[in-house]
């Protein structure tokens, strides 16, 4: 009897302790379901702040004309998802501030009449050739692409315009320049306009001897846009146009003399006198200088003749007169001697 308590009270403490095991694992779970709801709830409640905003953020968005929820709106018609659209937009408006903010850093540099920085560049070079020969090969814009890196192509609208398609670097730029003032063998004043900036430009020739031009370049250039003004802090637009000017040198040293250029005339930007009439001017000149120096030698020989005959005469007389002096002095004294003859006589 006694074991048989024994093993009854073996097995009611094996019970109670399963309880107990049992409790405290019910209640690890009832901690462990109320920790996971309490963060659920938070997790609710922040996602509901977020949407709350982003819900904000649209309404706001609609009542200042619907940019943002037009752009979503676009995205979703094109196929995208609406949480990938709201994605992309929301990146995009980001991208936009910073271009934004990036333009405004470099608008910084307008002076105080609000116009854009100018940039100058002045350039001066000495090339062995004639002025004319010089003149005649700068005015062959279609040529430039030849020799120069920056030109890619030059087409003639007209007597006055033209359309460059330029590159410094990776930026390719299109400009259509307006020539104002063009004097044969003197001076190229020009303009130009593109979507890049805008330029003014003068090129001038001096001749310094027979055989030897100086060239002087003068440009103003003012960059439009980002990535130009960006060129512009680098000076890249400079170095570009030293290095073509130094091509033009080494092109027009080794190139053919006997080239014809555009030699007409413009005054404030329209043509006054045309490449014909110029050249016509030109011949004319020419043909009377040649005329005037052959008249100036037949001047000159003309007198030689004279002074020769001249020299021959008065030879000529001096001789004479020393031939008849000796015969007038003989018949002198031939008559005294008669004259006393006939006194000695008389006696």
């Amino acid at each position: 009897m006694a074991d048989t308590k024994t093993d009854t009270d073996t097995d009611t403490g094996q019970d109670d302790a399963k309880e107990q095991a049992g409790s405290g694992l019910d209640a690890l779970r009832d901690e462990l379901v109320d920790y996971l709801g309490a963060q659920a709830e938070h997790l609710v409640e922040k996602t509901g702040d977020r949407l709350s905003d982003l819900t904000q953020q649209l309404l706001d968005s609609a009542e200042n004309g619907g940019g943002f929820l037009t752009g979503v709106g676009s995205r979703i018609l094109k196929g995208e998802s609406p949480l990938k659209a709201l994605v992309a937009q929301k990146a995009g408006d980001v991208k936009d501030k910073v271009v934004e903010g990036a333009k405004s850093l470099f608008g910084k540099s307008k002076g105080k009449s609000g116009r854009a920085k100018v940039m100058n560049i002045v350039e001066v070079l000495d090339i062995g050739v004639p002025l004319r020969d010089a003149y005649n090969h700068w005015t062959q814009y279609d040529e430039f692409s030849g020799f120069t890196k920056g030109v890619q192509s030059v087409s003639q609208g007209d007597e006055v315009t033209s359309d460059w398609k330029l590159k410094v670097g990776p930026s390719k730029r299109s400009y259509k320049a307006t020539t104002q003032t063009q004097i044969p063998d003197d001076r190229i004043v020009w303009t130009s306009e593109g979507a890049k900036g805008t330029t003014r430009g003068c090129v001038t020739f001096h001749e310094l001897a027979p055989a030897l031009t100086r060239i002087v370049l003068v440009v103003e250039y003012s960059p439009s846009g980002f990535f130009e003004k960006t060129g512009n802090i680098w000076r890249a637009q400079g170095r570009r146009l030293r290095l073509d000017f130094k091509n033009f040198q080494r092109y027009v040293s080794f190139a053919d003399p006997d080239v014809e250029g555009w030699r007409g005339e413009i005054r404030d930007g329209e043509v006054v006198r045309s490449h014909e009439e110029v050249v016509e001017e030109e011949q004319r000149e020419e043909e009377e200088g040649e005329e005037g120096t052959e008249g100036e030698e037949g001047e000159e020989e003309y007198e030689d003749e004279y002074d020769e005959e001249d020299g021959d005469e008065e030879e000529g007389d001096d001789e004479e007169y020393d031939d008849e002096a000796p015969d007038g002095e003989d018949d002198f004294e031939d008559e005294e001697e008669e004259e006393d003859e006939e006194v000695e006589e008389a006696r």
